[in-house]
Order: C-alpha cells, then structure tokens, then sequence
C-alpha cells in the first residue's frame, strides 16, 4: 500500500497537473497521487508514464475516469510480484536509487 510521508501542495485551483510515475504497474501510488493533487483542488489532472500494464490502467480508469492516462507502451500484464512483463527492470528502483 502507497504511504505519503511528505506533501506540500499548494493549492492548484487554476493549474494544469501532471503525475509523473515511469512505470505505472498496479496503479495503487498514482491512484494515491491523483487523489492528493485533486484534494489540493487541480481542475485537469493527465497522469504520465513510460511503460504502463492493464492492471493499473484499469485501477485508474476506475478510481479516476476524468484523468488522461499518456503511456509509450502498454505491456502485457503483471507478474506474481507486481512487476510489469516484459517491463524494463527496476526502472525505478534505477531512477532514484532505491
């Protein structure tokens, strides 16, 4: 389950939002990040991914069906361990060195 250690949003009434996440797997942080962008009051919300599997995308067309979902690629499907296949590898684990 996604936590949120730190969020200093201000209010975004009148701005454009994009949430970022490189690999959009099973949806669950970028549901929690739209949910915290559209509490701080973002009219228009486009989440954004590198490579994306069904599963999150369908967890976000159901949690937020007024959010555009812009991938590169949608891959086939997740494994037993939540991992996108064929997927890049840990790209995010990668990114941020974690």
């Amino acid at each position: 389950e996604p936590s949120e250690y730190y969020a200093k949003l201000p209010r975004l009434d009148d701005a454009r939002t994009f949430v970022l996440d490189p690999m959009l797997a099973t949806g669950g942080s970028a549901r929690a990040a739209l949910d915290s962008v559209k509490e701080a009051g973002a009219p228009w919300v486009c989440m954004v991914s590198i490579v994306a599997a069904p599963e999150g995308v369908g967890v976000l067309e159901d949690a937020h069906p007024d959010v555009d979902i812009v991938t590169a690629a949608i891959d086939r499907q997740l494994d037993s361990s939540a991992y996108i296949l064929p997927g890049l590898g840990d790209f995010g684990d990668r990114l941020f060195g974690t």
